[in-house]
């Protein structure tokens, strides 16, 4: 480099002047005027060096390039822009020398982060991984370092919950779903991920979604829909271990979740009025389920109840009988205005059933009056 910047200065000088030199150039320092025969104004030899005149014989300006390019390599105390030594020797070994060091620094000595893996190629070919630390290798070209995080979590989103893009896939009752789900997988082993395949991000992609049109071609609707969403995603990120594995891709699925499972966008309004159907008569099964449950522990429990006095009957049929009648009758006299008359003398009796009725009746009046004044 020092080489390079040594000589621009220089070219650059030669190519200001120019083959016929510049401006003042000439014997008589006018814009080379007379320079060439005493020509006012002609093209000036372009093998004379700029500021002599044509006559006169010296190195050619090629041969000025040439000597001060030697100069430059050494020959004249110093090389480039170096200084030299006190003792005339130049600086370029000890610069030759950090340089070297420098290299050997940068390319032999690599840091590896805790959650990295460092790989190693000799010469192209893999050569051994670096565990999370400081490691020595040999210098660059020999030996390159390649670092791999291998604890990110990476997540490939395949299908949209936009209704503009559908992923359509069908399913075991030969209807269709638009799916939308990500996949989340991180780097089990570098050196596979790095030199087995070409394209990991887009393997995995391929890989999950043949392993969810897979799963899902062998369960129904109504499973894919909300019923069996669990299971599809574990049968799904077994699918996708196992063909990933069979790679050798070094990848290691961590989970798959389903974030959408509708019905096409053209029958979406059709499908949703026969879930809301499907829905009502669920309800109605439901609510006939609860009432047959109902009347059924009723009646298991007047059965129960029946033993029971059946159990007491039989000990004492004539204290049993007589108890049932007596119930009955209350049962049925109790809210039956009754007049007793026994045999003999029949009094007049004071009718406080039907007068009582009556004054319940004017009191309601009297509050409805009362009520519509206000």
């Amino acid at each position: 480099m020092n080489r390079i910047f040594g000589w621009m200065p220089r070219i650059a000088s030669a190519m200001a002047q120019g083959p016929w030199g510049g401006k003042g150039d000439g014997p008589d320092g006018q814009d080379g005027k007379g320079g060439d025969g005493g020509r006012e104004g002609g093209p000036r030899n372009p093998w004379t060096q700029p500021g002599r005149p044509s006559g006169s014989k010296g190195p050619s300006a090629i041969e000025e390039l040439l000597r001060r390019s030697k100069e430059s390599f050494g020959q004249g105390g110093g090389f480039g822009n170096l200084p030299p030594r006190p003792t005339g020797r130049t600086l370029w070994p000890a610069a030759i020398g950090i340089l070297v060091l420098l290299w050997l620094v940068l390319t032999c000595f690599h840091r590896v982060g805790p959650q990295e893996r460092g790989v190693v190629t000799l010469l192209g070919k893999y050569s051994r991984t670096l565990s999370p630390g400081i490691s020595l290798t040999l210098p660059a070209p020999l030996e390159n370092v390649t670092t791999v995080d291998v604890e990110e979590i990476r997540t490939i989103d395949i299908g949209s919950t936009r209704a503009e893009s559908e992923n359509l896939v069908l399913t075991g009752d030969q209807n269709i779903i638009d799916l939308a789900y990500s996949v989340r997988w991180n780097i089990r082993s570098p050196e596979l991920y790095l030199f087995q395949l070409s394209d990991p991000d887009a393997s995995v992609r391929e890989v999950a979604e043949s392993a969810m049109r897979s799963v899902v071609a062998s369960v129904s609707l109504e499973d894919a829909l909300g019923a069996g969403r669990s299971e599809i995603e574990q049968q799904v990120e077994q699918r996708m271990q196992e063909i990933l594995d069979g790679y050798r891709s070094g990848i290691r699925v961590q989970g798959v979740a389903i974030k959408q499972a509708d019905p096409p966008t053209a029958v979406n309004d059709a499908f949703k009025a026969v879930s809301a159907a499907q829905q009502t008569a669920q309800t109605y099964l439901n609510e006939a389920r609860a009432a047959a449950q109902q009347v059924t522990a009723k009646a298991q429990g007047e059965a129960a109840a029946f033993d029971k006095v059946y159990e007491q009957y039989k000990l004492a049929p004539d204290v049993t009988r007589r108890r049932m009648y007596y119930e009955t009758m209350e049962g049925v006299l109790a809210n039956v205005d009754k007049t007793i008359v026994e045999s003999g003398n029949v009094t007049p009796f004071l009718p406080l059933p039907e007068l009582k009725r009556r004054a319940q009746a004017a009191t309601a009046q009297n509050g409805n009056t009362t009520e519509g004044g206000q």
